[in-house]
């Protein structure tokens, strides 16, 4: 009898503390240091100093898409009350293309998790039309089902990894 794959975003909790229950209906492509990255990959703060490569799917450029990555457990997984922290925001992503051909609405900010390890949602939302989505005023307490709402998207595919504290010398210079 074949085993039944569960999805890694139930399996990280991502399902349920960010994100309803979600088919990728387009591809999502997220690359780190020349690696594209998979769910629940364990990602050092050192590799996303800079922004990641994001390539989206999809069939037509009149169709436009968002890009949003958030961290389900800021400040910390035992106490996420920021959930979800906004690290990044694209708007107006022709489909085809990468994040880079759209509207950087809130600008990169690298995770510097300070204990435990979070996990980072990146998720892509399909727009109703080009200029159709407003960023958010503050990061902390972004709440991506409402903002989805908000601005009539659809979530249509979406990629997570993990991300902690590197091991250092508890901030002495070594």
């Amino acid at each position: 009898m074949p085993r039944k794959m569960v999805d890694p975003h139930v399996v990280g909790s991502v399902i349920g503390d960010v994100l309803n229950p979600l088919t990728n209906s387009v591809s999502l492509s997220v690359v780190i240091n020349n690696k594209e990255i998979s769910n629940g990959c364990l990602l050092k703060p050192s590799q996303l100093v800079n922004r990641p490569r994001v390539n989206v799917g999809g069939e037509d450029l009149r169709t436009f898409y968002t890009l949003a990555m958030v961290d389900a457990d800021a400040p910390s997984p035992s106490n996420p009350f920021l959930r979800e922290y906004l690290h990044w925001m694209v708007t107006d992503i022709p489909a085809t293309t990468s994040a880079s051909f759209g509207k950087e609405a809130v600008f990169y900010e690298s995770p510097k998790p300070s204990a435990g390890i979070h996990r980072f949602v990146i998720v892509l939302f399909k727009q109703l039309g080009r200029d159709t989505v407003f960023a958010p005023e503050w990061r902390h307490n972004f709440n991506t089902r409402s903002f989805a709402e908000i601005n009539n998207l659809v979530i249509v595919g979406s990629v997570y990894f993990n991300c902690q504290r590197e091991r250092g010398c508890g901030g002495r210079r070594c």
